[in-house]
């Protein structure tokens, strides 16, 4: 029987962080375990979105200290991730989402994090291309942008395996064991391995591997589309990713073309909004498209902590924000794994919050 110091149930952004970071802290007789292949779950279908535009602190500060990572990504792990730091453009199309993203951009200041509300005007000049005559504000972070999802993944995985750890793909772990002190291992097909901390990191398969082991991860699944576009419309290179949040249709340039998605899976549906917001997509063609789950949690947040069940380690429900806080939750899974101090205290995100009322909501999710 194999024995790990840790094993590690998912292979994608926030898993492959979590081997990472176990194994530059020195924690690298450890098994990262992917059921099909390395990011080919939520993070392969993500839009790739780095900011630091959130209304809960915690996960404003989960965003910087990943954005520390990602600036250096390259230089820790030897790839690069394409990141391209162009900046989120809030536009808010009422005073309540205004006064809300103005709160917020003031608590990010307080962060350093330099957060502006910009003038119509200076929205214009931006992005002429956009539909403002109803926009009521807009906000504006430079530090924020976009990079290559699976570039991360393949990143980290490539370091950690360096380093030591393993990563198994097609392995999918059936069980997870216990015994009275706790987690025990885990069981493949027709192997097991044996461990005493197991970290969960499965998207929206999480729940099914904790259920048995009577702790609930309230995570669904959220289906949503990305597509692409060829033609430009006119929007330069230079633009931010622009989001008209009200509705939840966002677009940014990518490459030649243009990636744009909504709340809408439908493009007949996603039409009303996009074309009222960016007239000139009208005239676009789709020359193709790719969906993929939001995981979502009941409150819009993550759910990271450690179970009743001794030695057992989760993270999952981060509604559409994982890939953006990947680095910092891997470098917080891989500290409590190893028994540490951690660098951000994210006690308040366990999912003990919803059997004691302590919700915590997230109200700017796209």
């Amino acid at each position: 029987m194999k024995t790990a110091d840790a094993v590690i149930v998912g292979g994608g952004c926030v898993g492959t962080s979590a081997l990472f970071h176990l194994a530059a802290l020195g924690t690298t007789n450890t098994v990262l375990l992917e059921a099909s292949s390395l990011g080919s779950g939520s993070t392969s279908k993500a839009a790739g979105g780095i900011r630091m535009q959130h209304d809960d602190v915690v996960n404003t500060r989960l965003a910087l200290r990943s954005l520390q990572e990602f600036t250096r990504f390259e230089q820790l792990t030897g790839t690069p991730i394409d990141f391209k730091q162009v900046g989120y453009l809030f536009l808010l199309d009422n005073d309540h989402d205004f006064a809300a993203f103005t709160r917020a951009a003031a608590a990010q200041r307080e962060l350093g994090i330099p957060t502006e509300i910009l003038s119509i005007d200076a929205v214009r000049e931006m992005v002429p291309q956009i539909y403002v005559e109803d926009v009521v504000g807009a906000t504006f972070c430079p530090w924020e942008g976009f990079a290559a999802p699976e570039a991360v993944v393949q990143g980290y995985a490539s370091a950690a395996r360096r380093l030591g750890a393993e990563i198994r793909v097609g392995s999918l772990v059936v069980e997870i064991l216990t015994d009275g002190a706790g987690v025990s291992g885990v069981r493949l097909e027709g192997e097991t391995i044996s461990t005493r901390s197991v970290v969960i990191a499965a998207g929206v398969g999480s729940a099914d591997l904790a259920r048995p082991l009577g702790f609930e991860l309230p995570v669904h699944g959220e289906a949503r589309t990305i597509f692409y576009s060829s033609q430009a419309l006119g929007v330069p290179q230079s633009a931010p990713l622009v989001v008209d949040f009200s509705t939840g249709f966002y677009f940014h340039r990518e490459g030649a073309g243009l990636v744009f998605a909504g709340r809408q899976s439908d493009p007949a549906e996603l039409s009303e909004p996009a074309t009222h917001r960016l007239p000139a997509i009208a005239e676009a063609s789709i020359e193709s498209s790719w969906w993929g789950y939001y995981e979502m949690s009941p409150d819009h947040n993550a759910m990271i902590g450690q179970a009743p069940v001794a030695g057992l380690h989760y993270a999952t429900g981060f509604s559409g924000h994982g890939f953006m806080q990947s680095p910092a939750v891997g470098e917080y899974l891989a500290e409590t794994v190893r028994g540490e101090s951690t660098t951000l205290d994210l006690s308040s995100m366990t999912a003990d919050r919803f059997v004691s009322g302590q919700h915590r909501t997230e109200s700017f999710v796209i």
